[in-house]
Order: structure tokens, then C-alpha cells, then sequence
């Protein structure tokens, strides 16, 4: 799972970086934004509710 998070991560920010370098696309660095705060954030909540409990 934590492959697939990285993996999303990665991906938003190549499709940010595209959007801010090609004209005319400017919207695929805020939808590529979006995305990868919410594949963050997601990330982060599976990690808290799966870590071993003492």
C-alpha cells in the first residue's frame, strides 16, 4: 500500500510540473495539486489507524 501511495505522489507532482512548464495547461498543476494533498493526506491517515497497537 505504501508503494502505491509513493507511487500516486510521484505522479502528482510530474503532472504539477508538467502543467506549470506547458502553456495553455495550467489547470493540471492545481488539479495535480489537489491530488496529491489528498493521496497525502490519506497516506498518512491509513499509516496512523494500521501502526501495531501496545
Amino acid at each position: 500500500m505504501l508503494g502505491l501511495v509513493l507511487v500516486l505522489l510521484v505522479l502528482w507532482i510530474i503532472g504539477g510540473i508538467a502543467g506549470l512548464l506547458l502553456k495553455g495547461v495550467l489547470w493540471l498543476f492545481w488539479v495535480s495539486l489537489v491530488l496529491f494533498v489528498i493521496t497525502a493526506v490519506f497516506g498518512f491517515v491509513r499509516g496512523l489507524f494500521s501502526g501495531k497497537r501496545s
